[in-house]
């Protein structure tokens, strides 16, 4: 996934942590949390990485700008959304909210 792949890309100075989570939320939603420690993101940047070809650090880190545009345009074809939460040298949580599986779906062991 490419949050996980950024959690370990944008680290400087550290090794990386990521932590991974989910939770329910009303309307039978449930939301999954990507958390790292990387290097953060400015408030007004936030939106701006989803969109292709955005790149924030063009120099210090490689990469095209295009894997988190994929994300989103494929959450949202499933009818989700994603998004982050980050503030610059304190790490970022992305999350994606999708809709629940209904119960009569075969879930794995």
């Amino acid at each position: 996934m490419k949050f996980i792949s950024n959690a370990l890309m944008f680290v400087a100075d550290q090794p990386p942590h990521v932590r991974l989570w989910n939770e329910e939320r009303p309307g039978g939603i449930v939301r999954m949390w990507i958390e790292d420690n990387d290097i953060g993101i400015p408030l007004e940047s936030q939106e701006r990485i989803f969109q292709v070809f955005q790149r924030l650090h063009t120099t210090q880190f490689t990469g095209t700008g295009i894997g988190l545009a994929i994300v989103q345009k494929g959450v949202e074809r499933m009818a989700g959304r994603a998004g982050v939460e980050s503030t610059p040298g304190q790490g970022r949580k992305f999350w994606i909210e999708l809709a629940k599986a209904p119960d009569s779906v075969r879930r794995l062991p």
